[in-house]
């Protein structure tokens, strides 16, 4: 008899739950469906990718039982059965994909206050899942279950519960939780220190002063100001207006001296901050400014510093004026204005008038009080002049001049003096002495002392002009002579100098003297009675009284005696005639 199995049994494969949440049970369980006793091979994604024991995969049975399930678990399975007294094997299942969720997520949040957290507030927090109702909220302080607390929202106050809080959702339906949420630190912030600043300080009369309180927060705080005494408190007046965090002076006044200190209040929550600590605010008159002028007099030519002093702590800008208000003085080439001093270059007698300044404050903008005019005075140098001491009158080559430099005042005076505009290096004594005609020309002087004035003016330039030495001049008369008679030769320099004159005949050094028929006197040389041996050349040399030098020689005159003397004797009234 031939016998004829049936067809391979079907295998069959349940999911529960599927979908399924992370960390929920999956129970697979692999049904043949028939009496038989079977094994079953479970796989998962492709056929050889067989599902084997593990911590969180167990085998029992027909059933795979995912303890912990995990996204990693995710994907489609099947199952196949083997009996367990024969090698045939059922059919395999049709593949079932598990799909696992992930748990919603929880989270914590503050709900009021925002921003930073001080003691003695009140912080409600809430707690936050992604998905699904029906939640009851579970809270933990530093992982610490609050067992009382199970709703979404918990109030805690300050600063005794702050710490670590995180909360976790349970529910009755799937799923049946949510993840634990991250925690959230509650950190108390001590109360904020109120800064008050006061600017300026010190202040002068009628400037505005801002007071302004500070937290350095981020809250909105209103302020509360104080002055001298707690309860002393600034309100809003005429001078004083509050405005957030500022309290403004518009013209202080010295009432308004005196020690202020603030206090924050925050607009949406009760805390006040720490008052600041007090400041005290100084309040002075206006400086006055003082103006000094140095030298005063001043001589023209020189420096003259006027310095304007408020004598102050405050950086400021100055102001100068002169002779009436609206002429104010302002930088040119001789006028320069650094900081609190106008400095005069080159003092000029238009300088001279009345000076006064005031200080304007860089940072601020009062002004200082006007100083009190001083009056600058501007005087001329003493006067310079170069005179010639000696010779007198027209001056010749060979002549040695004294120079004298007179300055019109004081004493003590070093002279420089100039030759065509070059100095004279060594000369530096109130009379000079040049040699002519090499050291002729322009020559001017001036003065230095250490005193004041330290110079006086240049001299007018003295012209030192050398006038070519006069020509002598000879006459003979009478020329030509017979022997006997008088012959009279005149030497003529032509000049206003007094002269003594040289007389010379033949040769240079055959001078002509004094002798019984040859009598000199002063500019005439008289022969009584002329022979033959007075023949010949003369000239003369005409030489100055006082000075050495010498005229130009005269030009040579030949004097002529005529015949021989003829001797007559005559007799009359008892006398011989010639």
């Amino acid at each position: 008899m031939l016998c004829v199995s049936s067809a391979l049994p079907k295998t069959t494969l349940t999911v529960k739950p599927n979908p399924a949440y992370t960390g929920e049970k999956v129970t697979l369980t692999c049904s043949v469906g028939s009496d038989s006793s079977w094994n079953f091979q479970w796989y998962k994604d492709r056929n050889d990718n067989v599902v084997s024991k593990s911590v969180r995969h167990t085998i029992t049975g027909d059933t795979l039982t995912i303890s912990r399930a995990a996204e990693s678990d995710q994907g489609p399975y099947w199952c196949e059965g083997n009996r367990v007294s024969r090698p045939t094997s059922s059919q395999p299942s049709d593949p079932v994909t598990l799909t696992v969720k992930a748990l919603p997520t929880a989270s914590v949040k503050i709900v009021t206050p925002q921003g930073l957290l001080y003691p003695g507030e009140t912080v409600t927090l809430q707690c936050d899942i992604s998905d699904y109702t029906d939640w009851t909220y579970r809270w933990f302080i530093d992982n610490q279950l609050l067992p009382s607390q199970t709703r979404k929202t918990i109030t805690i106050s300050l600063p005794d519960k702050a710490g670590q809080y995180k909360c976790v959702g349970r529910r009755r339906g799937r799923p049946q939780k949510s993840y634990h949420s991250f925690s959230l630190p509650i950190i108390v912030t001590a109360l904020p220190k109120t800064t008050l600043t006061v600017k300026p300080n010190p202040a002068y009369t009628g400037e505005k002063v801002t007071l302004t309180c500070s937290t350095r927060s981020g809250s909105n705080w209103n302020y509360q100001w104080y002055k001298d005494w707690n309860y002393k408190v600034v309100t809003q007046s005429v001078r004083h207006t509050i405005r957030g965090e500022t309290l403004t002076i518009s013209r202080a006044a010295e009432s308004d001296q005196g020690r202020y200190w603030c206090e924050g209040n925050r607009v949406s929550r009760p805390t006040s901050s720490q008052p600041s600590d007090p400041v005290t605010l100084t309040v002075k008159a206006l400086p006055k400014t003082t103006l000094t002028v140095k030298p005063n007099p001043a001589y023209t030519g020189e420096k003259v510093t006027l310095t304007c002093s408020t004598r102050s702590g405050s950086n400021w800008n100055y102001q100068w004026y002169k002779d009436w208000n609206y002429k104010v003085v302002t930088q040119s080439v001789r006028h320069t204005i650094r900081g609190e001093t106008l400095t005069i270059s080159r003092a000029a007698e238009s300088d001279q008038g009345r000076y006064w300044c005031e200080g304007n404050r860089v940072s601020r903008p009062t002004s200082s009080q006007p100083s009190d005019p001083v009056t600058l005075t501007v005087k001329a140098l003493p006067t310079a002049s170069v005179k010639i001491v000696t010779p007198q009158g027209l001056l010749y080559p060979g002549d040695r001049v004294t120079l004298q430099c007179d300055i019109s005042d004081y004493t003590g005076w070093t002279y420089r003096w100039f030759r065509y505009n070059e100095e004279l290096p060594i000369q530096t004594r109130k009379t000079i002495t040049i040699s002519l005609p090499d050291q002729a020309g322009q020559y001017q002087c001036v003065g230095r002392r250490r005193g004041r004035p330290q110079k006086s003016d240049h001299s007018f330039f003295l012209p030192i002009i050398i006038t070519a030495l006069p020509k002598t001049t000879l006459t003979v008369k009478p020329n030509p002579v017979f022997p006997g008679e008088t012959v009279t030769l005149m030497c003529s320099v032509g000049s206003d100098s007094i002269w003594n004159y040289q007389w010379y005949k033949d040769r240079n050094d055959n001078v002509v003297s004094q002798s019984v028929r040859h009598t000199i006197t002063g500019d005439t040389l008289t022969i009584s009675r002329a022979a033959e041996s007075d023949q010949g050349l003369y000239w003369c040399e005409g030489n100055r009284v006082s000075r050495p030098t010498s005229s130009q020689p005269s030009n040579a005159v030949s004097l002529k005696v005529k015949g021989e003397l003829l001797c007559v004797f005559c007799h009359k009234d008892g006398h011989y005639l010639y």
